[in-house]
This record gives structure tokens, C-alpha cells and sequence, in this order.
């Protein structure tokens, strides 16, 4: 197999890729460093951070990884160093491009006299109450440096030498104050400067009373551990460990610094000394700028309206006209697209539940919410108006700790009935069931989707969502959450559903069972085959089972946007593995199988990869499509998928992220061939 953190640079590399596509927009370009900097920064925090921890624990942890981890480590720090001088190449060319489109990114040493005085103007009004230099020498414990944050550190001199030069540390404040500000400008031109470069044209005024007269300036910036350990003290709540977590997270250890290749050396000597730390710790050397990802908001006003607009979303043509969604899903399934399909039908949905008086109850679950969220103002409106609401809610989705936290008090205080979890497990699977009370008849609908209830996010996730009132489903939908109202006695719940195989009871055997059919019929020579598209894919026991069907000779073709651990080539195999990788304006995140199955094909979709923790230590569901309009659609988006050549990068065993190329000659790209598909579909009602 290959190692899952090397897998997973190669993903992060296809990112990179984006960013330097000559036909991708400027500002998309410019948004994609942005996301190979932000996901650089969780991978340090989460997987780097991981490694070095099971390197402290010795010989009795390493058994828990892939490799070894030291080995791993070494070469991600390889990795890492190439990537970052990819990183620095692709932004300078973008500077120039930036350029030419007449949009200057200033330094303090390159403004006029009219923007020196906008820019001094700006740091008194907004910047000086919100910074606090530190005399770093002076301090007896070095100050914690806080992850996310990015610091200016600064060597303060005399022109004349007569006195000893002193560092200085100074936070950014990014948090509160935007990291691009638009300075005054020429006709047809468009100034910026960064709110680093705004505080280092202060530092004369900042450090006037020092005596200093000679000043340098550099950006450093700490990544740190941001694992939680959660205990399993049963006296302690796991709302208090939650809360103590958030807390620790901050002082974690650090895993990477990344600092200005131009910095003194003395200074950065001096820093690594302070901080405790050694070569063997990450230490990547960059530009004059650093924390990239804010860049994923650099200023939209900047460019010219000839910069092609996203393409919209659009109502599903069945929801178009429709008085009640509700009614919809009674009369047949629909499965949303998600970004291509909008989300306010779901939305939709709730908000019709939250005002029918027949409805009786709503039960949900939710990982990461928008900020603002109007699924849970839905929700809220629905107790308002008599509903029994409950919401399984991940206190645990990570990074989004704190943000659950407070939903949790939100809810709680309208009369929500909130499910936290469970010990050692997350909640990740995406469901939701309505009850409706019409007469003495009760009738229910709800959906499963491959995505997260999140409205910000279902504008670039590609996604899909089964809308169902299928009483098979919706039955096996109620025992989840039975299981989660009573996870320690009622285990029973899981292994009644008949329907939809959930995680962690029947779906790893049950996809492993839908392999060995495909393996068999191989074997006895008859036509066998799937089509598998997940995130990420690294179980070794799901991975074992798929060479063992390429040596026997299975048609297997995915669709794997980040880590691929599998290796797609063998010469013992009877037919390779066909593996692409899709990175475009919208991030692939659904989850699709489709077995052959002797000509009866079976399809599923679900919220889980083929992961070691979706599959063995998740509450996960995958939701079979039986409607033959809906499975010849989801069917044709997979081939669409797959036969796409200009987003599309084959997964080698080398992980050399080369681009598909079609011999006709004709460019197909899979996005805008799928929103053109669905936006001309035509649906019998």
C-alpha cells in the first residue's frame, strides 16, 4: 500500500496543480494557494502531529501505523520542502499576472507619498489598539505562539552600531482586521498592501522611544498539534473534556515553523532556540508571505467583470412548481446534486415541517453547520410550533468543536432535544425522517445525503441527497436513531436494519460481500465490474479485497479525490485498477458504489470512505437508489466523471498526478458536462 500522509501530499499537490493552470481564472488561481495553505495547515496539525506523538510512545505504538514513522516524517519533510518551492514559483508568476491586470500587492517600501499617509492614517484608526509588541529578550518564558496566527518578528538595530541589536515579536492581527487593505490608486489601477506591511511601516513610530533607527521584519508562523484527547474517564463529561480540549489544543506542540528564507540568522537561531525546537521539526523555509490561506478572500473588487461568473444552481425541475415538498417525496424519490441542484430545497423541506400542522416529529443529524445555519432556525421554528425535534449534533466534527458547542446550548434552550454522541465513536452519517400524523395514518419521508447540512458549504461541495418516503428506508433510518437515543443497550437496532447497511455493524461486510460476487462471476468468466468514488480510500482490508479482484480479473474504475492508499497496477493482476482524480472549481465529496452484479446492478450512495475510522468507529449509512430514473442519472454522472480529461489526473502507483488526455482530441469537462446535463434533464411526473 502506499503510505496514507504520502497519498495524501500527492492530493494536496493536484490542488497545487489548479494554481498553476494558466486557463484557470486569476482569482480562482489565487483561491486555490489558498486552499493548498489551509490544507497543509490541518494536515501538520492533525496527521504530522499524530506521527510525531507515536514516535514519543516508542516500539508499543508503531504497530498502529502504516509505517514507520520516522520514515514517514523524513519524507514529508521532503515532500513539504518541494511543494513549498512549487508554491513560491506559481506565486510569483501570479504576481506578474497580477500585474499586468494592473493589481499591485504593495510592500511598505513601495508606496507614494499619498498612500504613505493613507497607510500610517490606517495603522493609528484601526491597527495600534489591536497589536502589543514584546520585547521577546526581556521576557523570562518565551510568549506561546498561537496557531492560525502569523507574527512579525523584528530585529531592532542603530544605523551606527552603537548599541546592541534586540528582537521583538509582534501578532498580526488577521483575526480582527483584514489581511488585504485597498490603498488609494491611480485610474485603471488597484493598490494593496498587507496588514503585515501596514505594521512594518509603523515600526519607527512603534519602537520610537527604543532609540532604534534600523529595522527588520520578518513573518513567522507556528503550527501545532490540534488533536483532542478526549479520556474516557467516565466522571469527567465529554462536554467539559470537549471544552477543556478546545483550550489545550492552543498549547499544543508545535509541528511545523515555517519562516522567511531572507530572516536573520541570528533572529531565527534565537527563535528556535527559545521555542524548543530542532531541524527535525518541520522547519520550512518561504517568501516574504506567509498563512496563504487567507488569500482563499482576496479582494473580489479588484478584477474586472470580464472574469467568468461560477455557474448558478438551480431548483430540481420537480420541486420547480411545487406547492409542498413533502408531497414530492410521497409520490417519488429525488436525489438532489449538490452544487449543480440547490440546497434551499432542503431547507425548504424543514421550513414546510416546521408549519404543518400534521407534522408531529423531525429528527436529524448534523456534523458542520453554517455558521448562521437556517437548517437549525428551521428546527427551532418546528418546536415553536409544537414539533418533537431531536438532533444527533458531533460535538466532536473537527475544528467545528466550538462552534457545536454553542448549537448545543442554542437548541437545548428551545426545547430541542440534542443527542451528543457516543463513547469512541462519531456520529458522521447525514439523515433525516419526518413524521406526519394525517388522520389515523401515519406517513414519513426523509432523506440521506453524502454531504454535510450545510448551506455554505453545498454551494461548492458536490454532493448528492436521496429524498425518500421508501418505508424500507425510512424504517431502517428510525432504528439509527433509536440506536443513538440508547447506543449502550441497544446495538440490536443496528443489526435490524435490512436496508441500508450502516457502519459500524453490516457495511463493511456487506460491501465486502458485494465484491466477492463481482469476484466470482469474474472467476466463471461472466461480465463483472464496479465503479467506487470516494474522498479517500485507505483501508487495508477494503484494498486487499479490490487486488484480489483485479487479479481475477474485475472491471474496478474510481473516482478518488484526496488519499488513494491502493496501489492501480500490477502484472499479476488480469486487469488493472482504473483510478482518476478530479480537482476543479468544486470539491468531488460524494460517495457513490455501483456493482455490476450480474446485470441486476446495485447502487449505493453514503457518507463514508473506505476508512478504518468511517467503517469500524462511525455511525455511518449508505442508502441503496432503487428508482431505475434516478440510478440511470446517478450512473450517467459517474461516466460523465469518468470520461472527463481536462479536471481529471490518473492515480498512478508513482503518484505522479498526470492529467487524463483523450486521444480525439475532444476536452470534456466533467463539471460543466454534469451541470449541463442536469440543467437539461427532463423528469416524468
Amino acid at each position: 500500500m502506499i503510505a496514507r500522509d504520502v497519498s495524501w501530499l500527492s492530493f494536496n499537490a493536484r490542488v497545487l496543480q489548479e494554481a498553476a493552470d494558466p486557463t484557470v481564472p486569476l482569482r480562482e488561481r489565487i483561491r486555490f494557494l489558498g486552499i493548498f495553505s489551509n490544507n497543509l495547515d490541518e494536515f501538520f496539525r492533525v496527521r504530522v502531529a499524530t506521527l510525531k506523538r507515536m514516535l514519543s510512545f516508542g516500539k508499543s505504538a508503531k504497530v498502529h501505523l502504516e509505517d514507520h514513522p520516522d520514515q514517514i516524517l523524513d519524507e514529508i519533510q521532503q515532500i513539504s520542502l518541494q511543494q513549498q518551492r512549487e508554491f513560491d514559483r506559481i506565486w510569483k508568476g501570479i504576481e506578474e499576472e497580477l500585474r499586468a491586470e494592473k493589481i499591485f500587492i504593495r510592500t511598505e517600501k513601495q508606496l507614494n507619498k499619498e498612500q504613505q499617509k493613507f497607510v500610517l492614517s490606517y495603522f493609528d484608526d484601526e491597527v495600534r489598539t489591536n497589536i502589543i509588541p514584546l520585547m521577546i529578550e526581556s521576557i523570562q518564558h518565551f510568549p506561546f505562539l498561537r496557531d492560525k496566527s502569523i507574527y512579525l518578528a523584528v530585529v531592532l538595530a542603530r544605523q551606527d552600531n552603537s548599541v546592541r541589536q534586540k528582537f521583538a515579536l509582534i501578532e498580526i492581527p488577521t483575526a480582527i482586521l483584514p489581511r488585504f487593505i485597498l490603498l488609494p490608486s491611480k485610474e485603471g489601477e488597484h493598490d494593496l498592501i498587507l496588514l503585515e506591511d501596514v505594521v512594518r511601516s509603523a515600526l519607527p513610530n512603534i519602537f520610537s522611544y527604543f532609540g532604534y533607527d534600523k529595522f527588520e521584519a520578518h513573518i513567522i508562523k507556528v503550527t501545532r498539534d490540534a488533536e483532542l484527547d478526549i479520556d474516557n474517564d467516565v466522571s469527567t463529561s465529554l462536554i467539559h473534556q470537549l471544552e477543556k480540549g478546545i483550550k489545550d489544543r492552543r498549547k499544543g506542540k508545535p509541528v511545523r515553523f515555517v519562516y522567511d528564507k531572507d530572516m536573520d540568522p541570528l533572529l531565527l537561531e534565537y527563535l528556535m532556540r527559545r521555542m524548543g525546537l530542532s531541524k527535525k521539526d518541520n522547519l520550512i523555509p518561504g517568501a516574504r508571505i506567509h498563512n496563504f490561506k487567507d488569500f482563499m478572500d482576496f479582494p473580489d473588487a479588484v478584477f474586472s467583470a470580464k472574469t467568468p461568473p461560477h455557474r448558478k444552481t438551480f431548483i430540481h425541475p420537480l420541486f420547480v412548481n411545487a406547492p409542498s415538498v413533502m408531497h414530492v417525496i410521497q409520490q417519488q424519490d429525488v436525489m438532489l446534486h449538490f452544487p449543480y441542484h440547490s440546497f434551499d430545497t432542503i431547507i425548504d423541506l424543514l421550513r414546510e415541517a416546521a408549519i404543518d400542522p400534521n407534522v408531529t416529529s423531525i429528527k436529524i443529524t448534523a456534523y458542520r453547520l453554517a455558521r448562521n445555519s437556517k437548517i437549525m432556525n428551521a428546527l427551532v421554528n418546528a418546536v415553536r410550533n409544537g414539533k418533537q425535534v431531536t438532533v444527533a449534533l458531533e460535538l466532536r466534527a473537527r475544528f467545528n468543536e466550538a462552534d457545536n458547542l454553542e448549537w448545543k446550548t442554542r437548541l437545548e434552550d428551545e426545547g430541542v432535544k440534542v443527542l451528543i454522541g457516543i463513547p469512541g465513536m462519531k456520529v458522521h452519517g447525514k439523515l433525516c425522517v419526518i413524521k406526519k400524523r394525517i388522520g389515523t395514518k401515519t406517513v414519513q419521508c426523509g432523506f440521506i445525503s453524502t454531504g454535510n447540512l450545510n448551506e455554505k458549504t453545498a454551494r461548492v461541495y458536490g454532493d448528492h441527497c436521496l429524498l425518500t418516503a421508501n418505508r424500507n428506508i425510512v424504517a431502517d433510518i428510525n432504528r439509527i436513531f433509536s440506536y443513538l437515543e440508547h447506543p449502550r443497550h441497544d446495538i440490536k437496532l443496528l443489526e435490524a436494519c435490512t436496508t441500508l447497511p450502516v457502519s459500524p455493524y453490516s457495511m463493511r461486510p456487506f460491501f465486502m460481500r458485494m465484491i466477492d460476487k463481482e469476484i466470482k462471476n469474474a472467476r466463471h468468466k461472466k461480465p463483472a465490474g464496479m465503479i467506487i468514488k470516494m474522498n479517500s480510500l485507505s483501508d487495508p482490508e477494503m484494498i486487499a479485497k479490490l487486488y484480489e479482484a483485479a487479479r481475477e480479473g474485475v472491471d474496478i474504475k474510481m473516482v478518488i479525490r484526496g488519499i488513494c492508499c491502493a496501489y492501480t497496477e500490477n502484472k499479476k493482476w488480469k486487469k488493472d485498477i482504473t483510478a482518476v482524480s478530479i480537482i476543479d472549481e468544486y470539491l468531488e465529496h460524494a460517495r457513490v458504489f455501483i456493482f455490476h452484479n450480474g446485470g441486476q446492478e446495485r447502487m449505493f450512495i453514503a457518507s463514508c470512505d473506505w476508512m478504518l475510522r468511517n467503517l469500524d468507529h462511525r455511525v455511518e449509512a449508505a442508502a441503496p437508489i432503487i428508482d431505475p430514473i434516478i440510478k440511470q442519472e446517478l450512473k450517467d454522472i459517474m461516466n460523465i466523471q469518468l470520461s472527463g480529461n481536462v479536471k481529471t489526473r490518473i492515480l498512478d502507483n508513482e503518484q505522479k498526478n498526470e492529467y487524463k488526455r483523450d486521444s480525439s482530441g475532444k476536452k470534456i469537462r466533467s463539471q460543466i458536462e454534469i451541470h449541463r446535463y442536469l440543467h437539461e434533464r427532463q423528469y416524468p411526473i
